[in-house]
């Protein structure tokens, strides 16, 4: 009993220094997560500036880089607010921000307030800049799903008669998505939430029983619009005859492979020059591929994987299947999934699909949502380790 006595106080002080080490390794793994962002947002603004240069330069080139760093000074300022965020702020509100999500993705398809381009009613305009509603469901809805399955372990109500329950903010959602359309989107946002309810630990049988409806569901969707489906097939040709290929995937793999191995230099790729289409947005991957070389397209690769390494291990303080462990993840999972879609689609792995390059694309909505989704998940690793030093003194 006295040798115990004796111990404790040596445990107490190994523990108390373990807690003055971690703050330090947890800092050091943000610093090195925001620098890789920072590397990837520097990328960005040099390729939009690059990638909006067209055949006949004129003021609207400096239009877009202008536009850019506008969103992006907005988007530093957001992700500063939300990493103030805490985890239980953010599962308190997590209803409350999908409802509100649900009124702007309705709002944008009322004449008068959204704003139709290309057929797409998809934006909604103010004070000169345009905001995608839609893309704000790529940070709710993973709250939503985190939030509704925590709430269900805690009461113990994780059951089949939950399905509905659990499901309802994506049977809200996607439809009216869809509805503007954008079927790229819908889908996405539907991973994003199953994800989410994926790493909460959502038995894998109610996945099972959900794909049954949710199959039949997505094809139907194929069937209405017959346009997608013509996607598809010219997607197929760019193997079998590169020549009946859709135009954007010619000219895509032109641009990575007329860059060769060091490319041909920022600035002076040939293939943006009114050739590209989406040169700064869609497509900015091959922009890169052409201006650096397969030197610049792998570097790019090798940053994300990185990026997402470093992201697991700033959430790794977090208890596995907590609300913010299993946000952060799907936020930070959601980024480099739709990095690979975009690259993907510029080297003609999967059909043409407008999924913008995260922090790297021309896009306010997206750039704003891409650098919210970092400071997300560097608030949500923080709010643990906060709490444990606040326990122990070491905190104010």
């Amino acid at each position: 009993m006295d040798s115990a006595k004796f111990r404790n106080p040596e445990s107490a002080v190994e523990s108390k220094a373990s807690l003055k080490l971690m703050p330090a390794a947890q800092r050091s793994l943000e610093h090195l997560l925001a620098a890789l962002t920072a590397v990837l947002l520097c990328v960005g603004i040099q390729m939009v500036q690059s990638a909006s240069l067209t055949s006949r330069p004129s003021r609207l080139d400096e239009l877009f880089l202008a536009r850019h760093l506008s969103w992006l000074c907005v988007a530093v300022v957001a992700a500063w607010c939300v990493s103030r965020l805490t985890a239980e702020q953010l599962e308190r509100h997590a209803r409350i921000l999908f409802w509100s999500f649900a009124l702007l993705i309705t709002a944008v398809l009322i004449p008068g307030i959204g704003t139709r381009i290309n057929g797409a009613q998809r934006w909604i305009r103010f004070a000169g800049l345009s905001l995608q509603p839609s893309e704000l469901g790529r940070l709710i809805l993973p709250m939503v799903a985190a939030a509704e399955v925590s709430r269900q372990k805690r009461s113990g109500s994780m059951t089949l008669d939950g399905i509905p329950r659990t499901l309802l903010p994506l049977l809200v959602s996607i439809p009216l998505v869809a509805a503007e359309p954008d079927l790229g989107a819908a889908v996405f946002l539907a991973a994003g939430f199953l994800l989410a309810l994926f790493f909460a630990g959502w038995p894998l049988r109610y996945f099972m029983l959900c794909g049954l409806f949710l199959i039949p569901a997505a094809a139907g969707l194929l069937v209405l619009r017959p346009y997608q489906l013509q996607r598809i097939t010219g997607f197929l040709e760019t193997w079998r005859d590169p020549a009946a290929a859709p135009w954007q995937i010619r000219q895509s793999l032109l641009s990575l492979g007329s860059g060769g191995l060091e490319g041909t230099g920022i600035g002076r790729g040939w293939q943006k020059l009114s050739y590209l289409p989406e040169a700064n947005t869609d497509f900015v991957f091959a922009v890169i591929g052409e201006e650096l070389g397969l030197a610049g397209t792998l570097t790019i690769c090798f940053v994300w994987i990185v990026f997402y390494f470093t992201g697991r291990s700033v959430l790794s303080q977090q208890p596995r299947q907590s609300f913010a462990w299993v946000v952060g993840t799907t936020l930070l999972t959601q980024l480099v999934l739709q990095a690979m879609a975009n690259i993907a689609v510029a080297v003609a792995l999967v059909p043409p699909k407008g999924v913008p390059h995260p922090l790297v694309s021309y896009g306010g909505t997206n750039l704003l949502v891409s650098l919210s989704a970092v400071g997300l998940v560097l608030g949500l690793a923080r709010s643990r380790v906060h709490a444990e030093c606040r326990v122990e003194g070491e905190w104010p």
